[in-house]
Formats: structure tokens, C-alpha cells, sequence
């Protein structure tokens, strides 16, 4: 499948190339980090828990920075707060590299690193959305969340992996490391040719940073709480991920294992089909114009993507696996690009900043408790039960939440096919 003109509008926009290329390489870097971070632990010769202690210094910098990050990027400009991302990304998986090509990593010091490549990832969410609809019109922003969406299966799934891969195996875990800071190092150049664009901030509020910080955050919250088809959709999301992440994760390897008669490859390539469909579906809800009916459209394809994942626990074949991953794949990042067009339409700009930082929060919270009671679940109900929860319950979650938060009616009150969006935050 070749991308529209449509798809490939925003790539006119010098800006938006050097935004979208800076992208590009921290989600090779992300991925290589991934992986080059495991064959590092081993090499350091430890095993699991010196692994999960890694990566989970890594989640704690990225939650601990998430709505802080959404304060700062309605705050600083930017550019700016990319900028200082870009670096605190490669300044210490370099000094990593180094001590690691020196034979003197220790342990301690590659956890702090993960530590903070997750506060670096905290705060570049926020920021990346924000910045996005101030360098392109309203008509392209569904374009360029689909541009997104196909490259960050792509790059971060597929491509840093597979980088990071072939270096370990062919030099070492710190060639690895080094190519990462490499990456992120050419991402903050990119970062540097952007243009300097104002905050649209509302003047006044507290002049103390903390009460600042404090007053920021509520009115974020505020803003989430009084807006109805947020809340409802992100409540909706965060349901969805309860029941099918852990799943996903934890469970597809066993099935492929006990039922299907598959291997490591064979759930490498599940993993690569989710993110193909994925990739495909971005690019092919960025080729048409956004849906009329934006929200319905948003948690149809969510429920449609979790619907293949009821066959996922009965299938006997590794090719059915693949298709259901897909398939799952297609629906879950097809209403992503969408709803990354929504925020950044229908969210005023001195709020985005914060709200995405919300989104990432309030959708990703109950993921730890779905991994953590995937396992036991899968062995006392079975896995067949497990995937036929995760498949059929958020279809009828999407049914109720259309129906009890009215979001018909609100996205027939709020039509996106205007020019410029109007203000809201009494929806």
C-alpha cells in the first residue's frame, strides 16, 4: 500500500520535517534502547531481576514525568523542552556506551540511565503533541497522527530492535549503546532547526512555582472532568488496555507455544503483524478525511481491533495468530491516529500540553494490574476464556459508552470539517 498525497501532505511543511525526522530517530532510538538494555543486563551477568529493576526504572521516570511534562509543555516553548529531551536521551546511554566499551559498566549506573530515558520519554510526549498543531493547519493534523502511527510500529518495534540486534550479535552490547546515543544526538539536531513559536498561555495565575505547578494541574483535571467525551473515552481506553494488554503480553507466547506449536520466531512475527497492520491502518485513515462521525468512528475501530483477539485463544495455527495480530493491530492504531487528531482539534492549545500528558496517564493506568493478573488468570480460567473477555468485553464497552456520554450527539454539535476549531470545556 502506497501513502495518498493526502497521507503526505504535512511533509510539505519544512518544519513538520525536521519535527517528523526527529521522531523518526528516538523511536529507532527507544527501540534499540529496548533491546540493547536486556543483552547488556546479560552481559553484566545478571538475569531477570537485574532486568526488571532496568526497566522498571525506566517506567517509573516515564510515569513520575508524564503530567509534569504536560505542565511544561504548556509552559516552555516547545522546541526548547524537546531539545533538553533529545539530550537527556543521549548524553547518558553515551556515557553508558563508554564505560560499557570499557569494561567498567556497572549495573547501578545502566539503571540510572533507564531511569532517565523514561523521564526523557515523560516529557516528550506532551511536548511532541503540542507542538504539532502549531506547525500544521487543522485539515493536515489527521495526516501527520497517521504518518506517526505508521512510523512508531515501524521504527520502534521493527527497526531499532533489529539494529540494536545485529550490533550486539555482531560487536557488542556498547556498540549498541553507542548507536543509540547516535541517534538521539542527530534527533536533537533536528530538534534545533525548528522554528522558536510563543506559548498560548492565559495570562495571570500563581507566581510561585509550586502553587504554579499545582494550579496547572487542576485545571488540566478540571478541564478533563468537565468535558464530557473525554473522560468517557478515556475511561473507555483505559477499560480496554485493563482487558486485553496483559493478554497480549503475557498470554500470546503460551498460546503459540502450547496450541499453535510455535517458537521465539513465530512471536516475533505475531509482533511484527500487529505492528504492520498498524502501520497500514495509520496510513490508510490519513489517506481520507476525518471521519464525520470522528468519535464513533475512534471506538468502533478500537472494539473492532479487539475483537480478532476471541480467536486468539482457540487458534491451532501460527498463520491465524498472525492474522488475528493484523487485524488487531489495524483497529487499535487506526482509532489512535484519530484520536491524536482530536485532542489536537477539539483541545484548546494552552491546554494540550497537559491533557495529552492526562491521556497518557489515565489510559495506561490499569496496564500493570492487566499484566500482573494475566498470568494468573490464564491458568485458572484458561487462556481460550482469558482472549474471549479480551475480545468481545470492549465492543460491548464502546456500545455502552456511545450511548450512556451521548458522543453522537456531541460530535454532531461539534462538526470538524470547519477551519479553525472553536474553544470548548463545557461539553
Amino acid at each position: 500500500m502506497t501513502a495518498s498525497p493526502r497521507a503526505l501532505a504535512p511533509l510539505r511543511s519544512a518544519a513538520y520535517r525536521r519535527l517528523a525526522l526527529s521522531l523518526a530517530l528516538s523511536l529507532v532510538a527507544n527501540g534499540s534502547w529496548a533491546v540493547t538494555a536486556v543483552w547488556q543486563v546479560v552481559a553484566l551477568g545478571g538475569g531477570p531481576a537485574e532486568l526488571s529493576l532496568v526497566t522498571g526504572a525506566s517506567a517509573v521516570g516515564t510515569l513520575a514525568m508524564a503530567l509534569p511534562g504536560g505542565v511544561l509543555a504548556d509552559r516552555v516553548p516547545q522546541r526548547s523542552l524537546l531539545a533538553v529531551v533529545t539530550l537527556l536521551s543521549a548524553v547518558p546511554v553515551g556515557l553508558a556506551a563508554c564505560l560499557s566499551l570499557a569494561g567498567a559498566l556497572p549495573l547501578p549506573v545502566l539503571a540510572a540511565t533507564g531511569l532517565l530515558g523514561g523521564v526523557a520519554l515523560g516529557l516528550h510526549y506532551p511536548a511532541y503533541s503540542a507542538l504539532v498543531p502549531a506547525l500544521l493547519p487543522p485539515e493536515q493534523l489527521l495526516a501527520a497522527n497517521g504518518l506517526e502511527g505508521a512510523m512508531r510500529p515501524l521504527l520502534y518495534q521493527v527497526t531499532g530492535p533489529a539494529l540494536a540486534g545485529l550490533l550486539v550479535a555482531a560487536a557488542s552490547p556498547g556498540a549498541a549503546l553507542l548507536a543509540t546515543a547516535a541517534a538521539s544526538l542527530a534527533a536533537l539536531g533536528c530538534v534545533l532547526g525548528l522554528p522558536r513559536l510563543p506559548v498560548h498561555r492565559a495570562a495571570g495565575g500563581p507566581a510561585h512555582p509550586a502553587r504554579a505547578l499545582l494550579a496547572d494541574l487542576r485545571e488540566g483535571f478540571a478541564f478533563l472532568l468537565r468535558t464530557r467525551w473525554l473522560l468517557a473515552t478515556l475511561l473507555f481506553g483505559s477499560l480496554m488496555l485493563l482487558v486485553t494488554t496483559g493478554p497480549l503480553q503475557v498470554l500470546t507466547p503460551f498460546v503459540l507455544r502450547e496450541r499453535a506449536g510455535g517458537g521465539p520466531v513465530d512471536h516475533a512475527v505475531v509482533l511484527a503483524g500487529f505492528g504492520v497492520g498498524g502501520a497500514l491502518s495509520a496510513l490508510a485513515v490519513a489517506s481520507r478525511p476525518l471521519p464525520r462521525r470522528y468519535l464513533t468512528a475512534t471506538t468502533a475501530l478500537w472494539a473492532a481491533g479487539c475483537l480478532p483477539l476471541a480467536v486468539l485463544g482457540v487458534a491451532t495455527s501460527v498463520p491465524v495468530v498472525v492474522g488475528a495480530a493484523v487485524l488487531a493491530g489495524a483497529g487499535i492504531h487506526g482509532g489512535m491516529t484519530i484520536w491524536g487528531t482530536l485532542l489536537q482539534r477539539r483541545v484548546p492549545p494552552a491546554l494540550l500540553g497537559r491533557v495529552s500528558s492526562l491521556d497518557f496517564v489515565v489510559s495506561g493506568a490499569l496496564v500493570p494490574v492487566s499484566v500482573a493478573a494475566a498470568g494468573p488468570l490464564g491458568e485458572a480460567v484458561g487462556l481460550p476464556a482469558v482472549f474471549l473477555v479480551a475480545g468481545l468485553v470492549p465492543p460491548a464497552l464502546a456500545a455502552v459508552t456511545l450511548v450512556v456520554a451521548r458522543l453522537p450527539a456531541d460530535e454532531r454539535a461539534h462538526p470538524l470539517d470547519r477551519p479553525v476549531p472553536e474553544p470548548e470545556g463545557t461539553s
